[in-house]
């Protein structure tokens, strides 16, 4: 499968071309993403791990090893569908300076809605992932190194927000909130058809996080 490049647009401010342009791009990008995590899932399946290189899975998906790499740092990771933890620096850095409200729960609501705003692999795709993970130990590794790399980016956030040791009791469990939200609201979504925005399950799941506390016994 060949992915087509994207043209070079014209010199001229922006408008509804270059919003379109940027719409194609954008769409252009997911394609070869998910191109390459295909070919690499469908060549470790038939090969295993070791059998399978960069090179291979940049033939099989039509691309150079050249883009493989501004999509992901090795092949574990193309297996694995890791998408980029990325978040807006400057949300981050209202988030730690105590904004944008200044309200912990509606803070970090926002702060949920920025994590989840961005592309997210399909069920079938983690399904595979998964699967060929409990085949190859070494996944299971790098998907451990990935969780701590995730988490220690949440917790310094909201250590910085709450002016505590990273190590903190009360950062830890803030920390694991933020991913249960945003695993959640992933999952609401899924279980919501994909219809939408992602972000627009966010104040769903809070509330029920909220209703479930209100019924737990003190």
């Amino acid at each position: 499968m060949q992915i087509d490049l994207v043209a070079p647009e014209a010199p001229g401010a922006p408008g509804p071309a270059a919003d379109v342009g940027q719409g194609l791009r954008e769409r252009q990008k997911r394609a070869r993403r998910e191109a390459l995590i295909d070919a690499a899932h469908v060549l470790v399946e038939a090969h295993g791990l070791d059998g399978v290189t960069v090179e291979g899975i940049c033939s099989h998906a039509g691309v150079s090893p050249r883009t493989f790499f501004n999509y992901f740092e090795s092949k574990d990771d193309a297996v694995l569908a890791f998408e980029p933890f990325a978040i807006d620096p400057a949300v981050a850095a209202e988030f730690a300076a105590g904004g944008p409200t200044g309200a912990l729960r509606a803070d970090l609501e926002r702060l949920v809605v920025a994590l989840v705003d961005r592309p997210h692999p399909s069920r079938e795709r983690i399904a595979c992932a998964m699967e060929l993970a409990r085949r190859e130990p070494r996944l299971v590794a790098r998907q451990v190194l990935a969780f701590e790399r995730h988490h220690a980016e949440i917790a310094g956030l909201v250590a910085a927000r709450l002016g505590l040791d990273a190590r903190a009791p009360r950062v830890e469990l803030v920390t694991l909130l933020v991913m249960a939200l945003t695993r959640a609201t992933f999952a609401t979504w899924e279980a919501d058809g994909q219809s939408g925005p992602v972000q627009d399950a966010v104040p769903r799941v809070v509330g029920e996080l909220h209703d479930l506390l209100r019924d737990v016994p003190g």
